[in-house]
């Protein structure tokens, strides 16, 4: 799997976990793949699922909103994907196995793409990338080194666009931190 659409085309087929008998499609990623910067979120919901790209919906038009007014950066100028590639029933949380058994997709997306800086969209993806039992609440705020890149936890846009207390805020703050931590890793290299 050394070329981000040989993996793709992999995924598309993969039927390792019970997701797969659900899926319209596989929601693999999406976005510049030499981009320095990858977002990973929880999965696929309804409007990913049928349109089979990551973040299309309301919370992927607000996180495109935030990412271009806190980075000044576009869809086009970052990588987009999800820890696991198809939905899970009822919107529901991945459960750990199917994250498991998607994670060497996850693995290999990022291996491929290569990012400098890696932003983490709530609970589900933080938890699984930094294998820490925390919430987004404890987790976020800060960068942490992971695997020779920066990781950025921050609040999922749907708790934004619930109106979760602090989470436009949070969502808003780590952003900039992200973008901080960019252009450092820009400027003197990982």
């Amino acid at each position: 799997m050394s070329d981000l659409a040989a993996i793709a085309a992999e995924a598309a087929t993969c039927t390792r976990c019970r997701l797969a008998p659900t899926r319209t499609q596989v929601v693999f990623g999406m976005g510049d793949p030499g981009a320095d910067l990858v977002f990973v979120g929880e999965g696929p919901g309804a409007d990913e699922d049928a349109a089979g790209l990551p973040f299309v919906g309301r919370s992927g038009r607000l996180l495109d909103r935030l990412v271009a007014e806190e980075m000044g950066l576009t869809r086009a100028d970052c990588y987009i994907t999800n820890t696991v590639k198809c939905r899970p029933p009822g919107n529901r949380d991945p459960k750990p196995d199917e994250m498991a058994t998607c994670r060497p997709w996850l693995d290999a997306q990022l291996g491929q793409l290569d990012p400098r800086v890696v932003v983490t969209l709530g609970n589900v993806a933080s938890r699984a990338l930094l294998e820490r039992t925390e919430g987004i609440t404890r987790l976020r705020g800060r960068a942490y080194p992971w695997q020779g890149r920066t990781l950025i936890p921050t609040y999922h846009p749907s708790a934004a666009l619930r109106g979760t207390a602090g989470a436009m805020a949070g969502m808003r703050a780590d952003l900039v931190r992200a973008k901080q931590a960019l252009a450092g890793a820009l400027r003197g290299g990982r």
